[in-house]
C-alpha cells in the first residue's frame, strides 16, 4: 500500500513540475509574438502554482512594460531584483519603467558613514553573512586542532593566530548577519497601484491631504491600522494611505 501511494505521488509531481515549465516556455513564445496578456497569463499561472525566480518576475516585468502598465511593470521588476539585486539587466530596465512615473522624489542625502556601511554590508543578505561565519567558525576548529597535534612552535603560532583571526571573524560576520537581518525586517517596500492616491495625515477619510502620489511610485510601510498604511518616502515625508492603494514587494 505504502509502495503504490509513493508511486501515486512521484507520477503527480512528476506531472506537475513539467506543466510550469511548459508555461513557461508558453509564455516565452506568447510574449515574442507580442501577445503580451496572453504571456502574462502564463506567468502569473506559475506563480499560482508557488514557484517563483527572478527569470519569472523579470519576464513578468518585461510584459507588463510593453503593455505600458507602470505599477505592474516596476513592482515585478523590483520583486526580481530582490532576488537577484546584482542583475544589471533588471536594474536598466527597473530605470526605464521608473523613468516613466509622475512623482520625482529626491531622497535624502546620506553621510559618508552611512553610505561606506551599506556598501560594506550589502555585499551579501544576512543569510551569506551568517553562511560566512559558519566558514570561519570551521577555520577556527581547524586552526584549533592543527595548534594541538602540530609540534613546530612556529607553526603553532601561527595555528593560534589563525584561531584568534577566524573568532573575530566570526563575531563580526555574526553582528554584520544581524543588523542586516534588522534591515531587512524593517524595510517593507511597496509600489503604489492607484493612478493616483491622497496620502492623509491621519488614517481616517476626514483626515487632511499631505500629498498625492502616483502609480509606481515606490514606498515604505512603516506600520499598519484598521485597513490603512502608514508610509514613507525616500525623502522623509510620511502619510497614510488605504492598503488597497499599494502592494507590498515582500510578499513571497
Amino acid at each position: 500500500m505504502k509502495k503504490h501511494l509513493f508511486l501515486l505521488f512521484m507520477l503527480l509531481f512528476a506531472s506537475v513540475y513539467p506543466q510550469s515549465e511548459i508555461r513557461f516556455d508558453s509564455a516565452t513564445v506568447a510574449y515574442n509574438n507580442g501577445n503580451y496578456d496572453k504571456a502574462i497569463a502564463y506567468y502569473l499561472d506559475i506563480l499560482e502554482d508557488g514557484k517563483h525566480s527572478a527569470a519569472l518576475y523579470y519576464n513578468l516585468g518585461n510584459s507588463y512594460y510593453k503593455l505600458n502598465q507602470i505599477a505592474p511593470s516596476i513592482y515585478y521588476y523590483e520583486k526580481a531584483l530582490l532576488l537577484s539585486p546584482n542583475d544589471p539587466e533588471i536594474q536598466n530596465n527597473l530605470v526605464y519603467a521608473q523613468n516613466m512615473t509622475l512623482d520625482a522624489i529626491s531622497p535624502l542625502p546620506e553621510t559618508t558613514i552611512s553610505r561606506f556601511y551599506k556598501q560594506l554590508t550589502g555585499i551579501l543578505s544576512f543569510d551569506g553573512w551568517s553562511y560566512l561565519a559558519i566558514g570561519f567558525v570551521l577555520v577556527f576548529v581547524l586552526s584549533y586542532i592543527l595548534f594541538y597535534y602540530l609540534r613546530s612552535s612556529t607553526h603553532k603560532r601561527i595555528a593560534f593566530v589563525s584561531s584568534l583571526v577566524a573568532i573575530a571573524l566570526t563575531l563580526i560576520c555574526v553582528v554584520v548577519a544581524f543588523f542586516r537581518y534588522q534591515d531587512f525586517i524593517e524595510d517593507q517596500p511597496a509600489i503604489i497601484f492607484d493612478q493616483e492616491v491622497n496620502i492623509k495625515v491621519e488614517p481616517n477619510d476626514r483626515s487632511e491631504i499631505a500629498f498625492t502620489l502616483h502609480e509606481g511610485t515606490k514606498v515604505n510601510v512603516l506600520e499598519e491600522f484598521d485597513s490603512w498604511k502608514k508610509i514613507e518616502l525616500s525623502d522623509g515625508q510620511t502619510g497614510w494611505l488605504l492598503s488597497e492603494s499599494l502592494k507590498v514587494l515582500k510578499d513571497f
